[in-house]
């Protein structure tokens, strides 16, 4: 715990650089090479939530649905949801996001969103929660979830 705060500290006195930041399109052209580090190059369906207004410009304010992952890096079935949630999304080809959101690193958005236990997705379309589930679920579950937020 100790250290986890040391890290906090030290992180937000270095000063970071990271690329501007706005709605994601699913197959965008690749960035001018920079310094950044990037995993995939383009074709990006899940990204992780940085602060409140990266929340605000990419989930509330994106014409696409949203998949909103609240999870912790110390919940095991968060471990198990997550992969399986990410592999479903990028399955639907664009046609739904997924932002994770850590919330030992945004209490203020689990407060705002009634997270009371981890893994809790919220489904969002226009900025509103539209479906919600709290737990693991199976690859079927979660098919029928996102093709009722897509409405497919």
């Amino acid at each position: 715990m100790a250290q986890r705060l040391a890290l906090r500290r030290l992180l937000s006195l270095t000063p970071r650089t990271l690329p501007p930041q706005g709605p994601l399109a699913p197959c965008a052209p690749p960035a001018p090479p920079s310094r950044a580090f990037s995993t995939s190059a383009g074709c990006r369906s899940t990204f992780t939530v940085q602060d409140g207004s990266d929340f605000q410009d990419r989930v509330l304010n994106n014409p696409k649905p949203v998949v909103v992952d609240f999870h912790a890096q110390w919940c095991g079935p968060c471990k198990i949801l997550g992969p399986r949630l990410e592999k479903m999304v990028a399955k639907q080809e664009g046609k739904v996001l997924m932002a994770k959101v850590d919330i030992d690193d945004h209490t203020d958005l689990a407060i705002e969103y009634e997270v009371s236990a981890v893994p809790t997705v919220l489904a969002m379309k226009n900025g509103d929660v539209v479906d919600k589930f709290v737990g693991i679920k199976d690859e079927d579950q979660l098919e029928a979830f996102l093709k009722k937020l897509i409405g497919a």
